[in-house]
């Protein structure tokens, strides 16, 4: 079984943090897994399943087995009236997306730049510009760690919602190891986001996915060089009432009240460029948190507790951090 002890986790997440778990390894079978599991559940240690490490926060000592989904292997198939794209859960999901797009089939341009793997991606349910992921999977392969089976969520089973599934909310029941997408036939571009304004009549996903990743860079530093989990709230949603007493904030209504801009907020609380020890809030956008040289998870947690509760001080509204905790005080299970 490929697990060591001492495992070095500090160049396998995408906020450049120092942590090290109990047990760990590099886990490229079903098989494997799910002997990585077991071996936890025998030793008396929680198990976590780590994609890219690109959406959590992990504390510098984990007391747990953590293993490296690295399943591997991609298809596509034409069929149903559309394309189903089937894919491991280690596969990187950006390689994913530009490699749909290079063949010409359209449907995740919108997401493409996204770090991290196709396996996390349902977990979080990932969405940017204007798509989810759950606006096109099908379903998704897990281990049911209730028996220990395979088994074949669909999509309505993952119980999708605004960053949310069913895979976040019962954090190591379900193992990931592959998704099953699928893609209209017919391309009809998305681009109801505002960034997406100069793509008035786009002739191929292509072009839809070079204005997205130009976006991105403008917006957001890359993980490889300033260290990064992308956004670090989610954008909460308000009654009426609450987002009306907040004029300096314009929101977009949703179902169940009014989004409000998390990075707004923040930036009108004065957290653009604010920096505690090693971690700091993006010059440029203040929902980003990055590593600017050293950062441990005390300069994480603490930088964005101050940021939570000026937020609540000023107008009254609680900011939910985005990126998992994984570690002694946080959620283990899943897949980042």
């Amino acid at each position: 079984m490929p697990l060591v002890p001492e495992f070095d986790l500090g160049g396998r997440n995408t906020l450049g943090l120092r942590s090290r778990a109990r047990f760990g390894g590099v886990l490229n079978e079903e098989g494997q897994i799910v002997a990585a599991a077991q071996f936890a559940e025998r030793a008396g240690l929680p198990f976590h399943l780590l994609g890219g490490g690109s959406n959590c926060v992990l504390a510098d000592e984990i007391d747990a087995v953590v293993g490296i989904a690295d399943l591997r292997g991609r298809r596509l198939e034409r069929a149903d009236g559309g394309v189903r794209i089937t894919a491991g859960a280690g596969e990187p999901w950006d390689e994913l997306v530009r490699w749909t797009v290079g063949l010409g089939i359209g449907g995740l341009e919108n997401l493409a730049g996204i770090p991290g793997t196709a396996g996390a991606a349902p977990v979080q349910n990932i969405g940017a510009f204007g798509v989810e992921l759950s606006d096109v999977v099908e379903s998704v392969d897990v281990i049911d760690t209730a028996n220990w089976s395979p088994r074949r969520l669909t999509a309505p089973d993952c119980g999708f919602g605004y960053r949310y599934s069913r895979l976040k909310k019962e954090p190591g029941r379900f193992l990931v190891t592959g998704i099953t997408l699928h893609l209209p036939a017919e391309w009809s571009p998305v681009l109801s986001h505002d960034g997406l304004g100069c793509c008035a009549y786009p002739s191929c996903p292509a072009e839809i996915m070079a204005t997205v990743l130009a976006r991105r860079r403008a917006r957001l530093p890359d993980w490889r060089t300033t260290g990064n989990a992308g956004s670090f709230f989610h954008n909460p949603v308000v009654s009426v009432a609450a987002a009306s007493r907040i004029p300096e904030v314009s929101g977009r209504a949703v179902s169940g009240g009014v989004k409000l801009p998390a990075g707004k907020l923040l930036d009108l609380c004065g957290f653009r460029g604010k920096r505690r020890g090693g971690a700091a809030f993006c010059e440029t956008n203040a929902l980003i948190l990055f590593n600017v040289g050293g950062a441990t998870v005390a300069d994480v947690d603490e930088l964005a507790a101050s940021a939570q509760k000026a937020v609540r001080l000023r107008f009254g509204v609680d900011l939910v951090q985005e990126p998992s905790r994984v570690g002694n005080r946080g959620l283990i299970g899943g897949l980042n």
